[in-house]
This record gives structure tokens, sequence and C-alpha cells, in this order.
């Protein structure tokens, strides 16, 4: 790291759009963590005992990706293992964000499918969510089982604890975990009118053709 290199603009990112995923009610005061990767070896993230609703860039770690932490006045939070084993396994991975959204994470303690396929945005943005089996959170068992299904999908649901998407960019990570509370909402409003009409394996077919 550079010792004269504070990152403003880049933590200033990450603040934002933790207010933004508090303020739309996608995790809690205290729940919840985003990362972001800014070079091969430089990791953003946010640490642990701040009030989601009101961060600042200031409050925002500095981490590299083996862990050290270069903002030691800030307590790293306790997933950031997990944040940072999926940056090793995944070069193109840019950004990670977990959080508790009610309706998704909602799925995640249900023998219940989320339903990408009820709209053609749902299912271009999400492709099929990966279900991870439980482990304690903040563990090392847990940040290997969600690193290991990252590699087969930018959603996941991580079982009896919440949701974490990866993206190639800060926003592609947030659209994502907000489509997917739009998807879990949409799943429960098809499951109680009885009613539901998917996209048939031929539109399936065309999204992928048309996004891969």
């Amino acid at each position: 790291m550079n010792p004269g290199k504070n990152y403003k603009n880049e933590r200033r990112e990450v603040a934002f759009f933790m207010k933004r995923l508090y303020k739309q009610g996608l995790t809690t005061t205290s729940g919840g963590n985003i990362s972001v990767r800014i070079s091969e070896d430089i990791i953003l993230l946010t640490p642990s005992s701040t009030d989601k609703g009101r961060m600042k860039w200031k409050e925002i770690g500095i981490m590299s990706i083996l862990g050290e932490n270069h903002t030691p006045d800030l307590k790293p939070s306790m997933e950031s293992e997990m944040h940072l084993s999926i940056y090793r396994k995944m070069k193109d991975v840019k950004a990670v964000i977990h959080a508790h959204p009610v309706f998704a994470s909602s799925f995640t303690a249900m023998k219940a499918e989320i339903r990408t396929d009820l709209t053609a945005e749902a299912y271009a943005i999400l492709g099929e969510p990966v279900k991870v089996p439980y482990a304690l959170m903040g563990t090392e068992e847990l940040a290997k089982l969600v690193s290991e299904a990252a590699l087969n999908s930018g959603v996941l649901l991580l079982e009896n604890h919440g949701v974490l998407t990866t993206g190639e960019s800060l926003l592609q990570a947030f659209d994502r975990i907000e489509v997917l509370e739009n998807a879990a909402k949409m799943t429960l409003i098809a499951e109680l009118t009885g009613k539901k009409s998917p996209l048939t394996r031929s539109r399936i077919f065309e999204i992928k053709r048309l996004f891969g």
C-alpha cells in the first residue's frame, strides 16, 4: 500500500452504497458489509461497529488481500475473510455485498426457491442463485463455503443467514441484491395467488444467448 494514499474517492463510493443499501431496507444498522477491490492487493471493506445508515468515507477500512489491516483505528468486519477469500479465488470480481434483506433472507430459512424465472429482467441479472450450506458467521468454514459457491454464481443464499452478491463493479453487485429482493417478493406473490406463469425454456434460452 502507498502510505500517502487514502483512497478518499473510492471509500466515499463504498460509504454511499452502504447508506443506499440501508435506505432501501436491504440491511440493518449493524448488519451487512460491502467491499471493493481497487488494486491487485488492496481491498476496501466496511468495518464492524458502525452505523450503516450514516457511514462516512473515513469509516471504510483498507485491507490487503491477505488480511492485513491498514486502518488500525477501524475494527475489521467479522466477515472480512469471507470477502477476501472470494477475491483470492476470482480475479474478475471487483465488489462483494453481503446483507440481510427480509424477503430474500427468508428464503434462506425455508425449503423453497426464489423464482428468478418469473420475469426476464430477474433471470438476466440473477441467473440461478446458489444456496450455501450453513456455517457460523465470521468463521473460516463459512468463508471457504462461500468462496467456492461464488465460482458458480454471482448470487448466493447463505442458509439461515442472509445473501451475498458479487460483481465486476459495485453497481452490478448492488443491482443483483436489489433485483434478488424484488424476485423474492414476486415469488411470494405468485405462490400466494397460485397463478404463476414462469418463463418458458425457450425464453430462458433466448435470455442466456443474449446476456451470456
